[in-house]
């Protein structure tokens, strides 16, 4: 993990056991991993709840998106509501259904620097 090898280990416990002597050294080894269990543990903890909040974040991302696509379908529905067919929806309705005349806007003058709306901007023909 480290790259510390065998040796190197080896060199720190001599050097652990010439400054604290023998009768020490057990405590300071047993002191020293339960630290780094604790240490451990603690990054553990950390990482895991640093995923959870990651996850939980996706999901919070994916909810907006999916309600943001629900509301753009309904605004596409409000502005251009799908065609009634005459066999699912009776013949009242296909009367009903039948495009009125539109009365296409007149272009202004080129002159002024105005254009006619573009007809995608046009409101639908309302039904009856």
């Amino acid at each position: 993990m480290f790259g510390i090898s065998f040796g190197e280990l080896l060199l720190v416990g001599l050097i652990a056991l010439l400054v604290l002597g023998p009768e020490r050294l057990p405590g300071a080894a047993r002191t020293a991993g339960l630290w780094i269990g604790r240490l451990k543990r603690s990054f553990n903890a950390i990482k895991q709840e640093v995923e959870r909040e990651i996850g939980a974040d996706e999901i919070r991302r994916q909810l907006h998106n999916e309600n943001i696509m629900a509301l753009e379908q309904q605004a596409k529905n409000l502005i251009a509501p799908p065609p009634a067919t005459a066999e699912s929806a009776g013949p009242a309705s296909a009367a009903a259904a039948a495009p009125e005349t539109a009365v296409p806007a007149s272009p202004t003058s080129p002159e002024a620097g105005q254009t006619a709306p573009s007809p995608d901007l046009q409101q639908p023909p309302r039904t009856p």
